[in-house]
This record gives structure tokens, C-alpha cells and sequence, in this order.
């Protein structure tokens, strides 16, 4: 073979090779024009709504479940005004998220107003009547508390399906008993308790609603609810 030849080789690249390149050399300069744009980097601070008077903007975010949207339109108005007109906030439901939005404004004076509220629509969502729920808003000694009967005792299938009905009772007889004994509300929502009252309220119907889970029967927790209600009287 003449040495011509041999010097004239020249070592040719596959066109794969050459797209990858490409690619990679495009990859490049759009991540150098996003750092020095600043505009794709992902952990840039969002920047927070200021009031003219210099504060931030606070938001509350409720999520509602499926099975609350028409009680929640129903009722909208009977949420919306004690909010805008006695807490001077700004309320909205998010159709997309389905989130009901709750967020002070310049007419806010006391920024306590937004938790207030934020707990008067969480005890709608979790079945209460907003008469019930609103003394969230007038009275500050009063508390929501959400449970399970799992985390009483485990039960499952027709065990779960009687200490519900010995929860509720004969036309739901033993809950209003223990609601108007203890001076509290109680919601029953499948297998999650919530319970709406003072701290030591709470506390007593608890126990009650705790001794019919773990099977102790209704006229034994009315004997002790009536032993409380004495004691009680006889302080006061």
C-alpha cells in the first residue's frame, strides 16, 4: 500500500455521536441562560403580598371533602357573613382546588381573627351546624378534639359496626344524652369522633364515649354522667 495513502486517513464520526453532541451543547447553554436569568432556578423565594400598611398578608388554606359541597353551599351565607362582617377577613372557595381560602386584609385589626375563623369552618367541614360552630368565634375557651375508635381500642367489621351503635344509641338517644349532660357537641363521622366544648367538658365526654367503645353498657356510662352532673351542680 503506498505511504500516500496512509496519510490522507481521516477518522470520520457517526452521526449519532454528532446529535448527541448537539443535544448536549443546547442542554448547556439553556441551563447557563437560566442561572444567569435567574428565572429557572426552582428554589427562588416566592415574594409575599404586603398590606399598604406594611404588613403581610396571612392565609389559611381549608381542604373540603367531596361529601361537604352541597352542605357548604347551602350554607354559604351563614359562613360568609360573620367572616367579612364581624372578623373584617377575606373569604373565597377555590373551585380548583377546592380549597376554602381564608386571608387577612387592611381592615383586620386583630390577626388572631384569621385562626378564629380557620376553626369556625374546619368544625363545619367536620359536620357540626354553624350555629354550634360559631361560638368557635365568640367565646375563646372552646375547643375542637378528633379521634378514632381505633385509637381507643382496634375493632373491626361487626365490632366496629356496634360500638358505632352503641355510640349513637336508639334514634341517637345516648349521644344527645352525653352532649347535654357534658355541654358539648358531638359529631360521628363513620369511625372518627369530634367533640366541640370547654377543655374539662371535652374531657368528660370523652371518657364516656371511650367506656361505650370499650363495651361497658349505656345505663353504667348514664349512672356515671349522672354522678357528674350532680358534682357539678352542687359546685356551682
Amino acid at each position: 500500500m503506498p505511504e500516500e495513502n496512509i496519510d490522507t486517513f481521516v477518522k470520520v464520526t457517526s452521526k449519532k455521536s454528532r446529535k448527541r453532541c448537539a443535544q448536549d451543547g443546547e442542554n448547556k447553554m439553556e441551563i447557563d441562560r437560566g442561572i444567569e436569568g435567574k428565572r429557572r432556578l426552582p428554589h427562588a423565594p416566592a415574594k409575599k403580598r404586603k398590606l399598604k400598611n406594611g404588613d403581610t398578608v396571612e392565609i389559611r388554606k381549608i381542604c373540603v371533602p367531596a361529601h361537604r359541597y352541597t352542605p357548604l353551599k347551602e350554607n354559604w351565607m351563614k359562613i360568609f357573613n360573620p367572616i367579612v362582617e364581624h372578623l373584617h377577613l377575606q373569604i373565597r372557595f377555590n373551585l380548583k382546588t377546592r380549597n376554602v381560602e381564608i386571608r387577612t386584609c387592611e381592615e383586620t385589626g386583630d390577626i388572631s381573627n384569621l385562626q378564629k375563623a380557620a376553626d369556625f369552618v374546619k368544625a363545619f367541614i367536620y359536620g357540626f351546624e354553624v350555629d354550634d360552630a360559631l361560638a368557635l368565634i365568640r367565646l375563646d375557651d372552646l375547643f375542637i378534639e378528633s379521634f378514632e375508635i381505633k385509637d381507643v381500642k382496634p375493632l373491626k367489621g361487626d365490632h366496629m359496626s356496634r360500638a358505632i351503635g352503641r355510640l349513637a344509641g336508639k334514634g341517637g338517644r345516648t349521644k344527645f344524652t352525653i352532649e347535654n349532660v357534658t355541654k358539648t357537641r358531638i359529631v360521628l363521622a363513620d369511625s372518627k369522633i369530634h367533640i366541640l366544648g370547654s377543655f374539662q367538658n371535652i374531657q368528660l365526654a370523652r371518657r364516656a364515649v371511650c367506656n361505650l367503645i370499650m363495651g361497658s353498657p349505656p345505663s353504667k356510662v348514664y349512672g356515671q354522667l349522672r354522678n357528674v352532673a350532680n358534682r357539678t351542680s352542687e359546685r356551682l
